[in-house]
């Protein structure tokens, strides 16, 4: 059996984000921001407070909000919400590609038995769009629409990880935020950044990563 080696540390499992680390990260979060930011003034909530925060965030947040006075407009709320970015996901998945290399590096990792999973904030047919196939080459993709709460809460990766039957100390989370990196310090895993997203290596340092690659194929040098 192959495994990586990373900073002294065997690894025989390696889980990925999907958009910016396997496939073109091509969705507009900016514009989906502002679309939210509308959503949310159309139901009379203020929402500057939530600004720095992330699009799922501002959506469970907004709905707490919302929960206080009205359940029923909260529920709708949500609904809504989701509908928008799913939408956007999928409209983005429609110009969305793989990055050339990503086939053969599931194949590769397979064919050394490191056993692999993707975990992803995006949704199901989003992915399943940009990568139809994606049975064949990972048998472990847990998207936003199989969990309660989303990376960097620990619980993507965790069910990943079970799946799998990996443990936490001999697994690797890579992908191409911070956010990834501290999805994997959360779940007591390693963790990757890589630079085909729109961070920076100073951004994956900063944040705790143990690595930080060109791209996520570079990982293939380090098998053992």
């Amino acid at each position: 059996m192959s495994f990586l080696s990373i900073n002294h540390t065997i690894v025989d499992t390696v889980v990925f984000d999907f958009d910016g680390t396997l496939a073109k990260l091509n969705i507009d979060f900016d514009l989906m921001r502002r679309n939210i930011a509308e959503l949310i003034s159309r139901y009379g909530v203020e929402h500057q407070s939530l600004r720095h925060k992330y699009v799922l965030e501002i959506i469970e947040e907004t709905a707490a909000i919302l929960q206080n006075t009205s359940p029923s407009k909260s529920q709708a709320f949500t609904k809504d919400a989701l509908r928008v970015i799913e939408d956007m996901e999928v409209e983005a998945a429609g110009s969305g590609e793989l990055f050339a290399g990503t086939k053969k590096l599931l194949t590769t990792l397979r064919e050394h038995s490191v056993r692999t999973g993707i975990i992803t904030r995006n949704c199901v047919r989003a992915v399943h769009m940009i990568f139809p196939d994606i049975s064949a080459y990972c048998k472990t993709v847990v998207c936003r629409d199989h969990v309660q709460r989303v990376k960097p809460h620990p619980e993507q990766l965790n069910l990943a990880l079970s799946y799998l039957k990996a443990r936490p100390e001999r697994s690797l989370m890579i992908g191409d935020h911070p956010l990834d990196i501290e999805t994997g310090h959360n779940a007591g895993a390693l963790s990757a950044g890589v630079l085909t997203g729109r961070c920076r290596k100073e951004d994956f340092l900063t944040a705790g990563a143990d690595i930080v690659f060109q791209e996520a194929t570079d990982i293939i040098r380090l098998l053992k």
